[in-house]
């Protein structure tokens, strides 16, 4: 299912304003279409990613106390200290998000935003049937052994540079002083993108050419990084957090390339069990056609008056049973071993009172058997190869066809 990625206007959220969309293909690296709409016009999509502009974010690096840090309430109440005196606003107005991978002892990369913007981006997607599965930044720091990222964005009118390095993320107007500012080291070796309309301004300014980028191909590429910033109290439920591990998980392994080795080894080894078995059956189809082939080789060479075979043993034993009939011997179907099976297998003292005995099927009458008798008698005969059956008065027996 395509992924939706969708980023909420800064002005206050309302259902009719203005959202902008991106919609990426299942590997999250193709961009389908994009756009801008009102929330009740945004595209289908089973997973719904919220993009949080740069400027609704500030970045704080802080060390972790070692030692383990209890549950998320603490841990909360761990950063409010930590930053309680670099923000502007009350620690309770904002939300925290934790760098993925954050360990005690360690500096880590805190996010900072309004909570009560964030929060009502949240349920304005979810009031609309949009369940948010992830909130990833527009911006976010870089890795210390990872070039720096440079993107100039906005209007003609209102360009700006924001650069995200192993040292946070600045956003500044795009000018001369900004330049001087940030200086030239990330500038010479930064991962550079323009978007359309400020590139040659960029160019101007910067004195090179920058890659074209548009804005919905900056917001597949922020949706690929591990950042979450659903953290503490707007943290899904333990299931909603396996599910979402789980379909990023299967996503990766359907499209990263460091899997292309695996994915490749399970199509060639579901492929070799495909057409192992296809060979097997193909085996196994040849010897049951040999066999049956012999059988009715048999048949009609034993008995040259058959020549339409359908079913070789049933013919086979009909054929015995007829000539066993024309020279005088005795088969399972006639009267006589039909009566010394049954006389060795009824109750004592249970006599008939009369005997029809027509074409192989013999009708007793007077015999009186009660329901048990009989599921007992027809077990027994059952296993000689014969059928019993009550039928009002009448006790009827028939050889099983073919034994």
């Amino acid at each position: 299912m395509p992924e939706l990625i969708v980023c909420p206007p800064l002005s206050r959220l309302q259902g009719a304003a203005e959202h902008g969309w991106a919609l990426a293909a299942d590997d999250g690296r193709t961009l389908l279409s994009h756009g801008s709409a009102p929330l009740a016009l945004l595209p289908a999509s089973s997973e719904v990613t919220l993009l949080m502009p740069g400027t609704a974010l500030s970045w704080h690096a802080v060390s972790l106390p070692p030692g383990n840090l209890g549950g998320a309430a603490r841990l909360r109440s761990v950063l409010d200290g930590l930053l309680e005196e670099r923000l502007l606003d009350e620690p309770e107005s904002l939300h925290f998000a934790l760098e993925p991978g954050a360990k005690p002892g360690a500096t880590v990369w805190v996010a900072a935003s309004q909570r009560i913007a964030l929060r009502a981006a949240v349920q304005a997607l979810e009031s609309a049937g949009r369940r948010v599965t992830r909130i990833v930044p527009e911006f976010a720091p870089q890795p210390t052994d990872a070039p720096a990222m440079l993107f100039v964005t906005g209007e003609s009118d209102s360009a700006q540079l924001t650069v995200c390095d192993a040292s946070g993320v600045a956003t500044l107007p795009l000018n001369a002083a900004s330049l001087a500012l940030i200086g030239s080291a990330p500038l010479d070796t930064a991962v550079a993108s323009a978007e359309p309309a400020v590139a040659a301004q960029a160019e101007a300014l910067l004195g090179q050419r920058l890659p074209i980028a548009q804005q919905a191909e900056r917001w597949l590429q922020a949706a690929r990084a591990p950042w979450d910033l659903a953290q503490f109290d707007l943290a899904s439920s333990g299931r909603a957090r396996a599910g979402k591990k789980f379909s990023a998980w299967l996503q990766a392994l359907r499209h990263a390339p460091q899997w292309r080795a695996a994915r490749w080894g399970a199509v060639v080894l579901v492929l070799a069990q495909l057409v192992g078995l296809n060979a097997w059956a193909w085996k196994e189809r040849n010897a049951l056609d040999s066999k049956r082939s012999t059988i009715n080789t048999m048949l009609t060479q034993t008995f040259p008056s058959v020549k339409l075979v359908v079913d070789a043993p049933l013919q086979m034993a009909r054929e015995v049973a007829a000539l066993q009939q024309s020279t005088g011997g005795v088969a399972a179907l006639d009267l006589e071993p039909m009566l010394a099976v049954l006389g060795a297998s009824l109750p004592p003292g249970r006599v008939p009172t009369a005997l029809d005995y027509s074409a192989g099927q013999l009708r007793l009458r007077g015999l009186n058997l009660s329901a048990t008798e009989i599921a007992s008698l027809t077990s027994t005969m059952a296993a000689r190869a014969y059928t019993v059956r009550g039928e009002g008065d009448f006790l009827l027996v028939q050889a099983e066809a073919g034994k």
